[in-house]
């Protein structure tokens, strides 16, 4: 569930569409919020000032007919049918005793609660909780007047209510607006990412479906086909003239070294001078066929000639068989070949290629490992990944060149024979099949690693 929603997270329309829809939603609580305070405190200020009126109209009562004044101005206010259930007075003389109102008993008050205070009261045997503010009076009996909050209480938490449930209403909008805002992006982006990466697997021809709309997606779709045209055309241009080269080459060089062995064959006596530099035109040109055939095969490979072949391949069978085919090369160069780990691990491709591929990489771990050396080829599948990786201990590489392993004709070690063409093959062959060719720090040494789809997936 946590991988799901990181990978949920990754996605840039769902980023977008959640921080839209989290500004709305904060936007409409927001709003809630203020209508809230604002109709809360409409409420109470109203209701302070009723309470001030009430104790200013009495004071002024007492001013003028003292406390017998007061206490007729209560009956009449309690009996005369406006907000009766609400209000709450309170008139006591010097003693503490009653001398009129509706409260059962004096509240806990202080004397300097004045401005007004929240307090539990008894009125009517009913405890209820009410807003009071109290005078003294001159003759040292003590006014109460207040207001019961039970009324505001309820519109208070009708109001509430309401905005609990809009903000709901806004949560739902917020996570199915996502949703929905998502799934259109992805849906205008989708065909261009899954285009792109099957330009990136090889298949140059492929380009974006038109979506029949006229907006932005659609103008990007349009300057992105016209891009991979471009592309396409500069490409097969350089490979046309790769492989002419390679073809027009090959025919001649094979009828020279033909000749050439016919001469070395006619030389008979092994030390004629002339049979040491035939010996060596022919060995150079051996390597120069071997290499236009790396190029040729390399064309072939990122040209996708082979994708219709493609089935469920066993890594770990694979790894066997190569790792049995070196065996011998590893025992006479005092190499240690170690098979580890030989888990299970499929993926869909072309076994001989890939094959090639793991027969490239163990050659260079035996290669530049060097005597006394220990390579493993392994084999596991990690997070739905089939992998294939030789590791050695050998000196390494700096890892300022893993960026330039695998381009054509890069080698590290010129005193060492070869073309520069192995790892570009390998990462032709892994780039074909949809994975990754990695290299490592093994620390010491080197791990590289074709990382692949399982077939399942």
């Amino acid at each position: 569930m946590t991988r799901a929603l990181r990978q949920l997270w990754r996605s840039v329309g769902f980023r977008l569409a959640f921080y839209y829809g989290l500004l709305v939603a904060i936007t409409m609580l927001a709003a809630l919020a203020i209508v809230y305070m604002q109709t809360v405190g409409v409420l109470q200020q109203r209701m302070v000032r009723q309470v001030a009126a009430s104790v200013q109209q009495l004071v002024v009562r007492y001013e003028a007919r003292g406390a017998e004044g007061v206490a007729g101005e209560i009956a009449h206010a309690l009996s005369d049918g406006r907000n009766s259930d609400n209000e709450i007075y309170l008139l006591t003389d010097r003693d503490g005793n009653k001398r009129a109102g509706n409260l059962d008993q004096m509240p806990s008050l202080a004397p300097d609660a004045g401005d007004g205070v929240h307090r539990r009261v008894v009125r009517a045997g009913q405890t209820v909780i009410a807003y009071l503010v109290m005078r003294p009076l001159p003759d040292g009996g003590m006014l109460v007047v207040g207001h019961d909050l039970r009324d505001q209480e309820s519109i208070e938490s009708l109001v509430a209510s309401a905005s609990a449930a809009a903000g709901i209403v806004a949560v739902l909008l917020l996570i199915g607006g996502t949703f929905v805002f998502r799934q259109e992006l992805e849906r205008s982006v989708g065909a261009v990412r899954r285009t792109a990466a099957r330009i990136a697997a090889g298949e140059l021809q492929e380009r974006v479906a038109p979506s029949g709309q006229e907006d932005e997606f659609a103008l990007l779709e349009g300057d992105i086909n016209a891009m991979l045209d471009r592309i396409q055309s500069l490409m097969d241009g350089v490979r046309h003239v790769s492989n002419t080269i390679a073809h027009d080459l090959r025919t001649p060089l094979t009828r020279v070294l033909v000749r050439l062995r016919a001469v070395e064959a006619g030389l008979g006596d092994a030390h004629h001078p002339q049979r040491e530099p035939v010996a060596t035109a022919i060995r150079e040109l051996e390597e120069l066929a071997v290499m236009f055939e790396k190029l040729l095969q390399i064309a072939e490979v990122e040209a996708g000639a082979r994708r219709q072949q493609f089935a469920p391949v066993a890594l770990h069978v694979i790894a066997d068989d190569v790792a049995e085919l070196y065996e011998a090369v590893a025992e006479l160069r005092g190499i240690a070949l170690l098979r580890e780990p030989a888990d299970r691990a499929i993926a869909l491709g072309d076994r001989d290629l890939l094959a090639g591929a793991a027969a490239n990489l163990l050659d260079n771990a035996l290669k530049y490992g060097g005597a006394g050396a220990t390579v493993r080829i392994g084999t596991h599948t990690v997070d739905g990944r089939a992998q294939l990786f030789v590791q050695d201990d050998g000196p390494g590489i700096p890892s300022a060149e893993y960026e330039r392993l695998g381009v054509r004709f890069h080698r590290l070690d010129h005193s060492t024979p070869g073309h520069g063409l192995g790892l570009a093959s390998v990462q032709a062959v892994v780039a074909l099949h949809g994975g990754r060719l990695q290299f490592g720090d093994a620390r010491p040494g080197l791990r590289a690693c074709i990382d692949l789809p399982t077939a399942d997936a």
